[in-house]
């Protein structure tokens, strides 16, 4: 709507001039950099897949980026893998590319750098470190002139202070300068990046009002912790599968033990029965936990849709659509 951006060499080597080396990185690192940062629509795809992975996923993320398994990541090696994230999730395999489709996979960053193709005869592994234009990301990776490399101790740092960055963004949108949030907003929160229409976010959050006679709110601890659980949504399935039979309604006391089997650590009694209270429909202490898991996927992606491509066929995806406007219209 306000345009494409057009910046001076001038200006985009001041910024990047200004991005601060990896030892230097913090929970405060895209704040502190406000608007004068430069990342590549790949790079967006990758930190988008970064705020949904668990700790243990941290490991099997560098060693995917790392392919000659020396344990570090140079600038060719993350260029490369990075552009795995392009693709459809049904197609994120590692297994070897053609050289045709690696380098359209490649060419994608120059509709946004304007950086000119590279000769027919040129190795499409040799266009995807010098042509590709300079970012803020890859500055604060590889250094000023891209030699540095790549630990997984660097990157550990990296992917928990961007989730703990983002997790203490959404929390500071709602609780005001306050130590804590209202349920109500904690559900407005778990809810907005959903696929819920409106009436139906409304009849939860009027759900968690009516059940929550005084309000104690959710501290930044509780709300940490339970973004931290959303990463580790597929474990928590297996969990579950374990715990009941037939896709059975879960108790609060089988929802917080196989929390603890997936993260290590117990929600507090107060934010389970808050998530109880926006789930559990008629109120009986249980909630369907493929519902929630369900629903939870949207929350984790933040309104991406991309994970659904594999599970969802274009005649669902239209009803759907079709659903959600005849309800906005009446």
């Amino acid at each position: 709507r306000i345009g494409r951006a057009s910046l001076t060499d001038g200006e985009v080597a001041g910024w990047l001039k200004r991005t601060p080396n990896r030892r230097y990185g913090s929970t405060k690192l895209f704040r502190n950099l406000h608007d004068k940062g430069l990342i590549s629509y790949t790079e967006y795809l990758f930190l988008l897949c970064v705020l949904t992975k668990s700790k243990s996923g941290f490991r099997i993320a560098f060693n995917m980026f790392d392919t000659d398994g020396n344990q570090i990541v140079d600038k060719k090696e993350f260029l490369v893998l990075e552009s795995f994230f392009t693709l459809p999730p049904q197609e994120r395999k590692f297994v070897p590319r053609e050289q045709k489709k690696l380098q359209a996979l490649l060419n994608l960053e120059s509709v946004f750098s304007k950086k000119e193709d590279a000769p027919n005869n040129e190795d499409p592994l040799s266009k995807s470190v010098e042509p590709v234009q300079d970012t803020t990301l890859l500055v604060h990776f590889f250094g000023s002139k891209g030699r540095d490399v790549l630990k997984y101790e660097d990157f550990h740092s990296f992917m928990e202070n961007l989730q703990s960055e983002v997790i203490e963004l959404e929390f500071l949108e709602f609780s005001r300068g306050l130590a804590t949030i209202s349920e109500e907003d904690f559900a407005r929160i778990l809810l907005r990046y959903t696929m819920l229409d409106s009436s139906n976010i409304e009849e939860c959050i009027k759900r968690v009002r009516s059940r929550t006679p005084s309000e104690k709110g959710v501290s930044f601890e509780e709300f940490r912790k339970f973004c931290q659980f959303l990463n580790t949504l597929d474990d928590f399935s297996i969990a579950m599968k374990m715990y009941t039979y037939a896709d059975q309604a879960v108790s609060k006391e089988d929802f917080q033990r196989a929390v603890f089997v997936c993260t290590g650590s117990n929600l507090s009694p107060h934010l389970v029965d808050t998530v109880f209270n926006i789930f559990d429909a008629d109120g009986d202490g249980h909630l369907s936990y493929m519902e929630f898991i369900s629903i939870m996927k949207d929350r984790l992606h933040r309104g991406s849709r991309s994970h659904l491509m594999h599970t969802q066929d274009k005649w669902t995806a239209f009803k759907y659509c079709i659903k959600n406007e005849m309800r906005t219209y009446h």
